[in-house]
This record gives C-alpha cells, structure tokens and sequence, in this order.
C-alpha cells in the first residue's frame, strides 16, 4: 500500500509540473522556443471596442469627422480679422464681387482695397479687368458673400474656409481608400488639418485651395474606379468565356461613373487655374496603365494593344471631354454679357478667323484670343517679388509667403506689451513638411523596389502638383501654389507612418515602438502648431515671439 501510494504521489508531482510548464521538455527532447507575442495590449483593447457594427460604423464615419471639426475649428475661428484685403485677396476678391455684380470681372480705381473692407464695395468700374486665371475659383469666392454681403471679410474668405476643411475630409477617404484602416485615414487627414500652410490658404480667399481641392476630388474618383472597373472587366470576361468567346482584346467598358466624375474634378481644377490641366493629363494616363494592369492579371491575351487602342479611346472620350466641357462651362458669365475684356475683339475688323475656321462663333475666337493672351503673361512673369520662393525648394518650404503685417506701438495691440506685430506667414508646420519631404524622397525607392501601387499613385498625385513648376524656374512664383500638391506629400509622410506603426500580428516588442514613436511625432507635431499658429491668423504677438519661429534666415521676412 505504501508503495503504491509513493508512486501516485510521484506521478502526481510530475502531471503538476507539466501543468505549470506546457513547454516543457520530454525527457531526451529539445526545449521548444518560447511563443512570441504578437500585438499589444492596445490592439487587443481596440478590438474589443470594435466588437459591434455599430461601433465599427461610428468609428468609420466618426474618426474623419471628428478631424474634419477640428480642421474647421482652425479654419473658421476668428476668420474675419484681419477686416482688410490680404495679399492678392486684392485681385480675388474684388473679381469675386464684380462677377456677381456683372458676370465678368471689372477694373477698379486706385486704392479701392481700404473702401472695399470698410463695407464701400461698389466702387468698380464700367470697363473690364484684364485677369489671367479663369472664372470659376472666384465664383466660389463669391458665394459667401452672394449669401451674406462684402461687408465682412469672415464671408468673402468662408467658402474657402470651407474648401480647406473638405479637403481634409476627402484626404481621409483618398487614404482609406489606400490603406484599409480608419485610424491610417485619420492620421493623414490629421496632417492637413494642423499644418499651417494649409490653415493659412483656407484663411484667405486667394485661388489655390479651390485647385487643390478639386484636384483631390478628382484623385479620389479615379480610386474608386479602381475596383469598379477590374469587377467590371472580370464580369464582362466571365461573361464571353461562359458563352464559348474568347476574349482576345477584353471588352470596351462605357459605363465607368467614376471616371465621369473625375473629368468634372479635373475639369473644375483647370477652370480655377490652368495647372489643373496637368492632372488631367497625369490621371488619363494612369487609368489607361491602370487598365492594361488589370487586362493582363485577368488574363486577356492582348492586354497591352486593347487597353492602349481599345479602352484608351473610351476612357478619353469619358474623362477628357467632360472636363472640357466644364472649364468652358466657367465662362459662362463672360460669353453671356458683354463688357468682359477682349469680349468683342473677334468683332473688330481684320481679327475675325477667315478660311476654315471662319464658321467659329466670335465669342468662342474672342476667348482664344484671351488665352493666347493670358498665356504669354504668365510665362512672362519675371518681376521680383520679397516672397517669391524657387519650385526648387518648394518640398522643403525654404522662402514662406508673408501675406499680411502690422504693428502697433502705443500699447493697445493686445499682446501684453507696447509693441505688438500681427502676421499671417504661409509657414507649414516644420516637423510635417520636412518628414514629407524626406518621405516623398524615400517612396521613390520603394516604388522602384517594391512597385506598390499606392506609392505610385501618391507619387503621380505629387508629380501632377509639382514637377510642372521646374520648367518655369524663372517666374516669379510663390511657396503657397505648394498647396495644390500638399495633399500628396501629406500621403507620402502617412505611407511611412504606416510602415512605422507596423502590423497587428508583428511581434509586440515592435508594434510597440512603432505605436509609440507615431505617437510622440503626432503629440509634437500637434504642439508646433499649436506654438505657430498666432502668426498663421493675424492674432497679435511681442516681436520677440514673432521672431522664435523662424528656424532658418530665409523664413526671415
């Protein structure tokens, strides 16, 4: 009895110890390695917090909207101060006004800016104003002030305001749309929300954010056609090969919404200025790369001549035309009054077209005219400018734009102190454009390495905005037309974010760290901000505190 009861004691003691170690090594056996653990407790918390479609469906709308609010917070507040004309909200916002007033763009006298804020705002002229960008931006100007009057400068610069916070919205659904993730989506929405060239250009009524905003729009189209399109190429496919047809070319796909709606993007980014007309010409080359891609994985023979002289025909006709249709569509106002410049110059004798293209209506021949015209200024422009800043150092944001200054010294400035400065400089958050400068660089290389496409779309978007501007080193431009790129750069800085935070199923020790430095850069990206946004909004500051934010002598001004 006694030994029997040792035996089971011993046996008992060894079924206790395997209990207490699984791993445990089998006698003669090798010790197994150790499990390592994958994710963190955060990501196991968040998945729990997302266990219900409604709260998935919260967070999916909820988290863009709630950066969205926080883009119009910095947008809208205190919007109309300063009550004076800014920069060239001298040339745009009184074109605004006389738009709706005439349907075309009037001159106005000497002076007209001082009259104009204090609420004297039909001071304009009979004649016409010569401009050289087309219409349409400035009726978007105008619509504030079409519902609420040009006496407060809150309304001719809020439908701008507006465009920059839509565009942080549409940002996060163009990265969603990228990247599968909600908390991705808004990350990169959470850049264009904070960053100061892009609270500084929805701040004031000048043209580009319009440009800019279109041109996301359009880029978020031509996304989502992305997966329309290949559903629709493998139908139409499954569709001949059932019926015994061999699909040696693929089928010609009409119905494409989506790149409709593109060309009405495009063709309204082109109708606020013409550098719109380079994303026009980049996108309808992509769709046509786009579609060959998908003919040769869905395994049709000749994918490259039927995406190229099939499909490529088509695609044109559903993008190119449509956006024509709408650039001409903004000069409506002109081509239906009479006073616009150069309205009736195909009128006076010996301009009119004669031969075979004398059957063009004079008006049409009168706005070509005006192009040729407003063409040969643009690349004329040479004249010196204390902001005008090189493309060549655009991505690193060498020479912001000052657009407003003015002091006072008797003490009444606000600002706790005798003197008081107040300022409105176009410098982007230095911790944002300086990463999505060194993040553009790097997704080159992973597009050669790695042929993502995401990163070839984010480097086409980035292409389309800025590379144009390197054929024209000589013209007096500016750091602010960086705007109609930025949301791209924006993407590039989010696509390296993404590599940081790393994956749910990474190693912990990893996702961990990657968490946390996304984390610190986000927490002081948000402080930077938070320090430079009194000279993004004309708030009054001491000249000392003024001068702590230029960190290079050419931000100096």
């Amino acid at each position: 009895m006694g030994a029997e009861t040792g035996a089971a004691d011993v046996r008992a003691s060894r079924e206790a110890a395997a209990s207490v170690d699984d791993d445990a090594p089998e006698p003669g056996g090798e010790a197994p390695h150790p499990v390592e653990r994958r994710g963190t407790r955060l990501d196991d918390w968040w998945a729990r917090v997302l266990t219900t479609p409604r709260r998935r469906a919260l967070w999916y709308w909820g988290g863009p909207l709630l950066v969205t609010l926080l883009a119009a917070v910095l947008r809208f507040w205190n919007l109309g101060h300063p009550q004076a004309i800014v920069f060239d909200e001298t040339y745009y916002v009184k074109d605004a006004w006389t738009l709706l007033q005439n349907g075309y763009e009037s001159d106005w006298p000497d002076g007209a800016d001082e009259d104009f804020a204090r609420g004297d705002t039909d001071l304009f002229l009979d004649g016409p104003a010569y401009v050289v960008h087309p219409p349409l931006g400035k009726w978007m100007i105008a619509l504030g002030m079409a519902a609420f009057g040009a006496e407060s400068a809150f309304w001719w610069r809020a439908s701008t305001a507006l465009a920059g916070t839509v565009a942080v919205f549409v940002l996060a659904m163009v990265a969603r749309r990228l990247w599968p993730s909600t908390i991705v989506a808004v990350i990169a929405a959470f850049l264009l929300a904070v960053d100061g060239n892009a609270i500084v250009m929805s701040r004031v009524a000048l043209l580009d954010n319009w440009l800019m905003l279109f041109a996301l729009l359009g880029f978020w189209f031509v996304l989502l056609d992305r997966p329309y399109a290949k559903r629709l190429l493998e139908d139409r496919l499954d569709e001949a090969r059932a019926a015994g047809r061999d699909p040696h070319y693929g089928p010609a796909l009409w119905t494409r919404p989506w790149v409709v709606a593109a060309g009405v993007a495009f063709g309204a980014a082109c109708a606020v200025k013409w550098s719109g007309v380079w994303f026009v010409a980049a996108f309808g080359l992509y769709l046509v790369v786009v579609d060959a891609l998908a003919r040769r994985r869905a395994g049709v023979p000749f994918w490259l001549t039927a995406a190229v002289l099939k499909q490529g025909p088509v695609t044109f006709l559903l993008l190119v035309p449509v956006a024509i249709y709408v650039y001409l569509a903004s000069w409506t106002g002109w081509l239906v009054t009479d006073g616009g410049y150069y309205r009736h110059w195909a009128d006076e004798p010996g301009n009119a077209a004669t031969g075979w293209l004398s059957w063009v209506p004079h008006a049409l021949q009168s706005l070509w005219h005006y192009h040729e015209s407003a063409y040969t200024y643009h690349v004329g422009v040479h004249g010196e400018h204390p902001s005008q800043a090189s493309p060549l150092w655009w991505l690193i944001m060498f020479k912001p734009t000052n657009m407003y200054f003015s002091a006072t010294e008797d003490g009444s400035g606000g600002c706790g102190a005798d003197t008081c400065w107040a300022s409105i400089i176009g410098i982007g958050n230095p911790l944002i454009w300086w990463a999505a400068a060194a993040a553009s660089v790097y997704l080159v290389y992973r597009l050669v390495r790695y042929r993502e496409w995401q990163t070839g779309a984010i480097l086409l978007g980035l292409a389309a905005g800025y590379l144009p501007w390197l054929m024209y080193l000589d013209r007096t431009v500016f750091q602010f037309y960086s705007i109609a790129f930025q949301p791209y750069t924006m993407l590039a800085l989010t696509a390296v974010i993404v590599l940081i935070l790393g994956r749910r199923d990474d190693p912990a020790w990893r996702r961990l760290r990657g968490i946390a430095t996304v984390a610190i850069f986000l927490g002081f990206v948000l402080l930077v901000s938070a320090f430079y946004y009194p000279i993004w909004t004309a708030m009054p500051v001491t000249p000392e505190f003024r001068q702590l934010h230029f960190w290079t002598p050419s931000w100096v001004t």
